[in-house]
């Protein structure tokens, strides 16, 4: 089973550093790492993880809860909000305020799905 959260505004770059720490290991410590990393975003992935343990449990009944992994979890970038900032002598700078798609898949331990 897998959810997704999308238009989350912080930066794909730093939205990957705490995903990248829950590739691969089991939901339940998953869960317990998103909790203890001081990263504004974990709270967020966090969220994801559990909606997609909620998407296994309703989705499917001979699931075990205890042996999901996440198989699958990764960040793509959304759309970037161009905005302007003043700058001296009557001058523009531009910049660019970034979001991300977060997508977390979750598996049994014995396959894939």
């Amino acid at each position: 089973m897998r959810a997704e959260a999308r238009y989350i505004r912080i930066s794909p770059q730093k939205a990957r550093l705490v995903v990248d720490l829950i590739r691969g290991i089991s939901a339940d410590a998953a869960r317990l790492m998103l909790r203890t990393v001081n990263k504004r975003v974990a709270p967020t992935v966090l969220k994801v993880l559990e909606s997609a343990i909620a998407n296994a449990k309703n989705n499917s009944t001979d699931i075990d809860v205890d042996r999901l992994v996440v198989s699958e979890a990764y960040v793509n970038e959304g759309p970037r909000q161009k905005r302007i900032r003043p700058a001296p002598m009557g001058r523009a700078y531009r910049y660019q305020r970034r979001s991300s798609h977060i997508v977390i898949a979750l598996a049994e331990k014995g396959g894939t799905e």
